[in-house]
């Protein structure tokens, strides 16, 4: 029997090489973007739901800017966690297995050591408050749920930091990029099929998903752009150069702990993962 997936946020970054991968691989798939589902509306979300059946709902559909939030407070935890909140009840009325992405950011970053799944989580902006509030949702109204929380996406679709600093590349001939904040790179096509390898199991839980190894913002600029043969100027600087209205966490490194304990592969390293993203693109 073919197994029915139901993704929302389907026109992201994530969802599309998601929608893309469950294809090849011969899902039936349902990919949802935010003009077809207004996730904060719950009569809809039913109605969709139960007139699909899917066996899987992956909830991608997120408010992301992180910026941004600051100041909508509303209606990131409106999206982030009323709306996962209906599709989290929307899910369990039908016995369906429930993928919740989420974020590093919900760590305060004030640990030197990486953070596995069971480290106490603490936001510091209200982007990842509003994730958080999507998580426990998840745990209080789903019983067959896989919480993924992942980190510096990047992919060929939408809009992402590696992106930004290609274009910025082509405008500028030095860039500043922030050296002291340091956390996981996920390329899309990796996150994605790690996500199927663990929807197939009965291995519920919270898992940290990126590609292995760690660097700071400029780390990453760096090797993108020797990969790329840039030949811009590139100066560290330290965040308090660049305020920005969200706080973000200085160490949000992951422990991939729950992949090891489950017997799932850890992804490959962001450097090999970030060259296959430049051939790609």
């Amino acid at each position: 029997m073919i197994t029915k997936v139901l993704v929302t946020g389907a026109k992201g970054q994530l969802g599309m090489d998601l929608v893309s991968a469950l294809n090849q691989a011969d899902y039936r798939v349902y990919g949802i973007g935010k003009r077809q589902l207004d996730v904060t509306d719950f009569e809809q979300i039913m109605s969709q739901v139960s007139k699909i059946k899917p066996d899987i709902i992956i909830h991608c559909a997120a408010y992301t800017n992180v910026n941004q939030a600051e100041q909508h407070k509303d209606t990131a935890f409106l999206i982030n966690g009323i709306g996962t909140r209906n599709i989290a009840i929307a899910a369990e009325s039908i016995e369906a297995k429930l993928i919740y992405i989420s974020t590093d950011y919900v760590f305060d970053g004030a640990d030197n050591e990486p953070y596995h799944e069971f480290s106490q989580v603490n936001p510091l902006n209200v982007y990842g408050q509003s994730k958080l509030a999507g998580e426990q949702f998840v745990r209080d109204f789903h019983s067959k749920y896989y919480i993924i929380r992942t980190s510096w996406v990047f992919g060929v679709n939408g809009e992402n930091f590696i992106k930004k600093m290609l274009h910025l590349s082509e405008q500028n001939t030095e860039l500043t990029v922030v050296n002291d904040q340091t956390g996981c790179p996920t390329y899309t096509v990796d996150l994605a099929r790690a996500i199927m390898q663990i929807m197939e199991t009965n291995r519920y839980g919270i898992y940290h998903v990126s590609n292995s190894g760690s660097c700071t913002w400029y780390e990453l600029t760096l090797e993108l752009f020797r990969l790329t043969n840039t030949s811009v100027k590139l100066i560290p600087c330290m965040t308090e150069e660049f305020p920005s209205p969200a706080k973000r966490p200085i160490y949000s490194v992951f422990d991939h702990m729950a992949l090891r304990l489950n017997g799932f592969d850890t992804l490959p390293h962001w450097k090999d993962a970030l060259d296959r993203f430049v051939k790609q693109l």
